[in-house]
């Protein structure tokens, strides 16, 4: 199997940590890390000893100048459209991190560049892959639960962050670092319904030491389909799941470690038709309507989750769509829908620079 020469781009938290956790990797079948760009000295010598024989360069652009198969843009969120597009006009293949641009513009523009090249572009948002949604979206549809009537999603810790995540100029907050996973899972939910709509949104600040937005709100739907209900806190101390699905029959709850799932069967259960009249106990005495169901509780945990497990599989995919043409498991479209919705919640939602 002929590997990839990759480039990357920045050796931050997800240079470093994500993608070059998984290059490090025994997972990594398809790709060698030949060329580094960054900034900090320090960094690349750090890359030079992750990546023996790696080149490294202090300005991105000289990777124009060089033959690789993939370019792995990790940069500053504010960073990525610019960046990928210089790359794209110069013909290069780019998987860019999340989020994939600003706006559906960028996106759109991306995307057009991308064709007129005859270039790959890829937005790098893996969490479609990992087993807690696979799951999630099994139980939507194999019928335990029954139909589902509202999904439920939550990002949410109890934490405070002051770096530059926070910052509205270099594109913080929640929505546009945290939001692309579960607003993309939203979308996932409806289908990838084009006429998914935002039917409310509130963005607020409460633990961040910047200007964007550290809670977020918001209530996705599509004709026909359940409404999704996302959260995204940094002041939540008890949450304890990420997604949960309300169903005719039952409900199911995971995290991205393990599940639980509580459901009943219709024949299990004598049929209750309505009543019009009072309830009365066998004194004749007014009594509530209680119904003491025959129910099943199931639970588990995951083998792999959302980094790891995910990014190796999103990889393995990209490797195949670059070097055969096979379909990429996670598209732009899909990826610039996302920023569809985060463009939206952003416009409902003035929140005013400070720095």
């Amino acid at each position: 199997m002929k590997k990839l020469k990759v480039a990357i781009i920045g050796q931050g938290r997800s240079g470093m940590n994500i993608h070059g956790s998984y290059f490090t990797s025994d997972a990594n079948e398809f790709y060698d890390v030949c060329y580094v760009a960054d900034f900090d000295e320090t960094m690349l010598k750090k890359a030079q000893k992750l990546y023996p024989g790696c080149v490294t360069f202090s300005d991105w652009r000289q990777i124009f100048d060089v033959d690789v198969d993939i370019v792995v843009n990790a940069s500053y969120s504010e960073m990525h459209y610019s960046v990928t597009k210089e790359l794209l006009e110069n013909g290069k293949n780019v998987l860019v991190e999340k989020p994939f641009g600003r706006n559906r513009y960028e996106c759109d523009t991306l995307m057009n560049i991308a064709k007129e090249k005859g270039v790959i572009l890829a937005v790098f948002q893996q969490t479609f892959l990992a087993p807690f949604f696979e799951d999630a979206k099994k139980k939507c549809t194999n019928g335990k639960i029954g139909d589902i009537v509202a999904i439920n999603i939550k990002y949410n810790g109890f934490s405070r962050r002051w770096d530059w995540q926070t910052l509205q100029k270099k594109l913080g907050g929640s929505v546009y670092n945290t939001g692309p996973h579960p607003i993309g899972m939203a979308l996932g939910f409806l289908d990838f319904d084009q006429r998914a709509e935002v039917r409310f949104s509130k963005l607020d600040l409460a633990m961040t030491s910047g200007d964007a937005e550290d809670y977020a709100k918001i209530i996705l739907t599509a004709p026909d389909k359940p409404f999704v209900d996302i959260e995204i806190s940094a002041s939540d101390a008890f949450s304890d799941y990420t997604i949960k699905l309300q169903g005719t029959r039952g409900t199911f709850k995971c995290t991205p470690e393990k599940y639980s799932i509580k459901y009943m069967v219709d024949s299990e259960n004598e049929e209750r038709p309505y009543i019009e009249e009072s309830i009365r106990n066998e004194n004749g005495d007014p009594a509530y309507c209680k119904d003491n169901l025959v129910t099943h509780e199931e639970s588990g945990e995951y083998e792999g989750n959302a980094f790891g497990y995910a990014t190796a599989k999103f990889y393995e995919s990209l490797y195949y769509h670059v070097s055969q043409g096979k379909p990429l498991a996670v598209t732009p479209e899909i990826a610039s829908q996302v920023i569809g919705v985060i463009e939206t919640v952003h416009a409902q939602n003035y929140i005013p620079k400070k720095f």
